[in-house]
């Protein structure tokens, strides 16, 4: 990469790109996959029983990952610069940290389990975020809107 790439939102996009990739495999590996990376019995069953709504819903999210890969590219200066890029890499970045830091807490809060899903998922996004966090706060100067 060209020494002007931010290496930490160029990492971010490779994260989301990956998380993308993921869910579109477990689409194919089906119930057993969604079961493994704890989408939830109902639905790895409704997977099984052949219904489009789990493919659906992980196509979605998977859709969303790779905006978001995008936008965290831009943002590093590896591709042109993208429309809003300074507000969405802020949203992007702000929901991969509240999601890591506010998801377990919430499950308890409502009354729920926190399973290892849970810990391991916020965890997750949780470094995603500091990694897009960093990253951002790196490039905030070279974002401001043109």
């Amino acid at each position: 990469m060209p020494k002007h790439v931010n290496m930490f939102l160029a990492a971010g996009a490779l994260l989301s790109a990956s998380a993308a990739v993921l869910h579109l495999l477990m689409i194919v590996g089906g119930p057993d996959w969604y079961r493994f990376f704890g989408a939830g019995e109902r639905f790895a069953r409704a997977a099984a029983q052949g219904d489009y709504y789990p493919a659906l819903v992980t196509t979605g999210i998977a859709a969303v990952l790779g905006v978001w890969s995008v936008y965290a590219l831009a943002g590093a200066g590896a591709i042109h610069r993208l429309p809003l890029l300074r507000p969405v890499l802020i949203v992007i970045t702000t929901i991969y940290v509240v999601r890591g830091l506010a998801f377990a807490p919430a499950v308890l809060a409502l009354g729920g389990q926190v399973t290892p899903f849970v810990l391991w998922s916020s965890a997750i996004c949780l470094g995603f975020g500091i990694v897009h966090l960093v990253g951002l706060i790196q490039r905030w100067p070279a974002l401001r809107t043109t």
